[in-house]
């Protein structure tokens, strides 16, 4: 065995000794795992839309955005999306993992102090270590603590990264104030929306993100979204200027490099953002409700519930014996979770009928208290 395999089969062995390790099953159930919030992933419109681009530009966009991978499903897209949520200009990838590589990376230059909030997605901190910035990671939805490091750099540029939701506690950034802390400390803020598009706005039931409502201050505020949940699509995009596009299109490697996004994932993206209605996003608000009641947590600002557990070992249990009544849920453990605490972690979604929904408020909650009951 060489060297590398030696150290793999090293830490493998450790992972499955402490019950940690990861697989990829094939599931089937009531999903409150997914992060397909409003169902548009299965809506006859999305499906039909992204049919007629394959047939119209075929599975793949088959090179990168520069050489031949541009299609007019792309362009369609970008500008709805510059429409719906508020931006002058759109680029879209082909993830959200990438769109946040350019956006950090495009933004960020050697003379930046990036201010990065420690609950963020690994895809931003990874493109925070790809630049040439200094980077200071702030406690996690703390204005102070962002103010602090904003007016005790030394550097002249400066950018805040939060998400507008928390993947994992569900909370959502304070980002009235963290754009009056830009404008005072002359910084950029960069919101990535992955989990507010399609189930946060400033008006009720809106749907078009935290920071749609905040246009007035676009010139501080650059938004990152994913096509991948709430649009029911794969892919993502980077919002801005046109100044911010223009550099991220000529610059980003994630974007220069990268066979585009599918012109499939595009045209059902698309359609999907024309299905974000009011009645959709109050369905998904009404389950997300009913399930925080149920299971005693806080109301979160996304879909996103989090039910702490008391040991790694409860959390896996409970999510394994809710699959076994055909209920899936997701569970965050060490070391994916930023604090430590295990969590199961349910998502509400619109189109649950009374009977889904109360099924699934009562088995959750039931089988949850068990498994903490059990781990003392």
């Amino acid at each position: 065995m060489n060297a590398i395999a030696s150290r793999l089969t090293m830490a493998d062995e450790r992972r499955r000794a402490a019950d940690m390790d990861r697989n990829d099953p094939v599931l089937n159930g009531l999903d409150l795992a997914s992060n397909d919030y409003l169902g548009l992933s299965q809506h006859p419109v999305v499906r039909t839309a992204a049919i007629e681009a394959i047939d119209d530009y075929g599975t793949s966009a088959r090179a990168s955005r520069l050489v031949t991978g541009t299609t007019r499903a792309h362009h369609l897209l970008e500008s709805a999306l510059t429409e719906r949520l508020s931006h002058p200009a759109c680029v879209t990838f082909s993830s959200g993992y990438l769109a946040n590589i350019a956006a950090v990376t495009t933004l960020a230059g050697p003379d930046t102090l990036i201010v990065s909030d420690a609950h963020n997605h690994a895809s931003l901190i990874d493109a925070c270590r790809l630049t040439k910035a200094s980077i200071t990671v702030v406690a996690h939805n703390d204005p102070s603590a962002v103010e602090t490091a904003l007016a005790d750099r030394a550097q002249t540029e400066a950018l805040v990264i939060v998400e507008s939701v928390y993947s994992v506690l569900g909370d959502a950034a304070d980002l009235p104030r963290l754009l009056q802390l830009c404008a005072r400390y002359d910084a950029l803020l960069l919101v990535d929306e992955a989990h507010g598009i399609g189930v946060a706005g400033v008006e009720a039931h809106s749907g078009m993100g935290a920071a749609a409502g905040l246009s007035e201050h676009r010139d501080r505020l650059v938004v990152t979204a994913t096509l991948s949940k709430s649009l029911g699509s794969q892919g993502g995009a980077l919002l801005g200027s046109e100044l911010i596009r223009d550099a991220a299109v000529n610059t980003a490697r994630s974007f220069i490099f990268d066979t585009g996004l599918a012109p499939a994932n595009a045209a059902a993206a698309h359609a999907a953002l024309g299905l974000i209605t009011s009645d959709r996003v109050a369905s998904m608000a009404g389950a997300r409700n009913a399930l925080a009641t149920a299971l005693e947590v806080p109301v979160p600002a996304g879909a996103v519930l989090s039910v702490p557990m008391p040991t790694p070992e409860s959390g896996v249990r409970a999510r394994a014996l809710l699959r076994q009544e055909g209920i899936l849920v997701g569970c965050f453990r060490p070391p994916s979770v930023p604090d430590g605490i295990t969590r199961v972690r349910p998502t509400a979604r619109a189109g649950l009928s009374p009977d889904e929904l109360a099924h699934a408020c009562e088995r959750v909650r039931a089988i949850t208290e068990a498994c903490v009951a059990e781990a003392g």
